[in-house]
């Protein structure tokens, strides 16, 4: 399948454009741009108001098919909704993680009653997930974690720590891997559990980043409950499960994420225009190659989705987080050389940092989260290129 637009998607295109022309203002002017990564604690109450507004216009969970409450769209037509959202300055999006991991991972594996009962509030922009994968001691390496859950009484137990937890100070719900069979190392005897957060037995704990922002956090889990059927799969399928909801990361909300890498790469131009950066020419060459690897990070997304046809993504979706974490990591020096000197000042006191400035210095996490570098490329040789396991180590 070639992702292309017919006069129908553009269509479609003046559509979308058009509704967020007539609502992303008024109460919502302000939001323009604002959340995104390294922004994510801005306006929390009022981007959970978007998502109402959204839901109210139909624009949640555009891709899930008209059972799960989805408007059912091709693949062409959510390529041009995140572009155009990210085109017109949509904020970041409170319900990402519901819509984009959580959602359709229950849609896939989940039980008729869960389906009915959990992706409701996702799609009506009310309830609001995040992500208990990554531990302290189990980062990129998944299959290492801690936490247990044992049953008992009709309820999971469960006990452990997971780390770099976004925005889960805002969330109803968190998908967990819990370690359910005693014993168990590596990919066996994981479960993937669905926990509420409002309960005694969870706290959560902001850690602040270097942008002096806390939108990740540590989580906590003493005795935390969750019913026995919230549970997706059978006890000891969470490793399957979590490597598929690994799958629907790398879906079309790409092209979303590229606009938004658009938007911060004309403002370093801008900027280099206005204050005369675009006169050095190791500048101007380094604008140009941001420029060129911005559209090889699109046709390369656009060659993944041509495979999609029945919800599995093409090998070269394996590539796209090395790809585009360099390169962002390389906007963010690029966009502090053409800022020159005021890229050592600050907006204003005690730390209010620039747009660019934030966008630089959370950057530096790019080849970090959603698994490292290093990782990415044992997935690329193991998985992609049929190469050999690396040896592991275990305690």
């Amino acid at each position: 399948m070639k992702i292309s637009f017919s006069e129908a998607d553009e269509g479609f295109r003046r559509d979308v454009a058009g509704w967020l022309a007539d609502n992303l203002r008024g109460e919502f002017e302000q939001l323009r741009f604002r959340g995104g990564p390294g922004d994510e604690h801005s306006f929390p109450e009022e981007r959970k108001a978007w998502e109402r507004k959204l839901a109210e216009g139909g624009w949640t969970c555009v891709g899930w098919a008209p059972e799960h409450g989805g408007r059912g769209l091709s693949i062409s037509q959510q390529v041009i909704f995140h572009e155009e959202y990210a085109r017109a300055g949509g904020p970041g999006r409170m319900g990402h993680i519901g819509e984009g991991l959580a959602g359709p991972t229950i849609a896939a594996f989940g039980t008729e009653e869960q389906k009915r009962r959990l992706l409701p509030g996702i799609v009506a922009g009310t309830e609001f997930w995040c992500q208990g994968y990554s531990e302290p001691g189990a980062g990129s390496d998944l299959a290492n974690v801690k936490t247990r859950a044992v049953l008992e009484n009709g309820q999971w137990r469960i006990s452990g720590q997971k780390v770099w937890t976004s925005l889960a100070h805002e969330s109803e719900w968190c998908f967990v891997i819990a370690r359910t069979e005693a014993g168990s190392v590596g990919h066996k005897g994981l479960s993937f559990l669905l926990v509420p957060m409002d309960q005694p037995g969870i706290t959560v704990r902001p850690i602040e980043q270097l942008t002096g922002t806390s939108e990740f956090n540590e989580v906590f889990f003493d005795e935390a409950l969750t019913d026995a059927n919230n549970i997706l799969g059978a006890p000891g399928d969470g490793w399957k499960i979590a490597m598929a909801l690994l799958g629907f990361e790398r879906g079309v909300s790409t092209l979303g994420q590229q606009m938004l890498f658009q938007n911060e790469l004309e403002e370093i131009i801008r900027i280099a225009r206005d204050n005369g950066a675009a006169r050095d020419p190791l500048l101007r060459q380094r604008i140009a190659e941001a420029w060129s690897g911005l559209r090889i990070l699109r046709y390369n997304s656009l060659r993944m989705l041509s495979g999609a046809q029945d919800g599995s993504l093409r090998r070269e979706a394996m590539i796209y987080k090395l790809c585009w974490a360099n390169w962002h990591v390389e906007l963010g020096k690029l966009a502090m050389d053409v800022l020159g000197p005021d890229a050592e000042l600050l907006e204003g006191g005690p730390y209010e940092l620039g747009r660019l400035q934030s966008m630089f210095l959370f950057s530096r996490s790019d080849t970090i989260y959603g698994g490292t570098n290093e990782i990415q490329r044992n997935i690329i040789a193991e998985r992609a290129l049929g190469m050999p396991r690396e040896p592991r180590v275990r305690a």
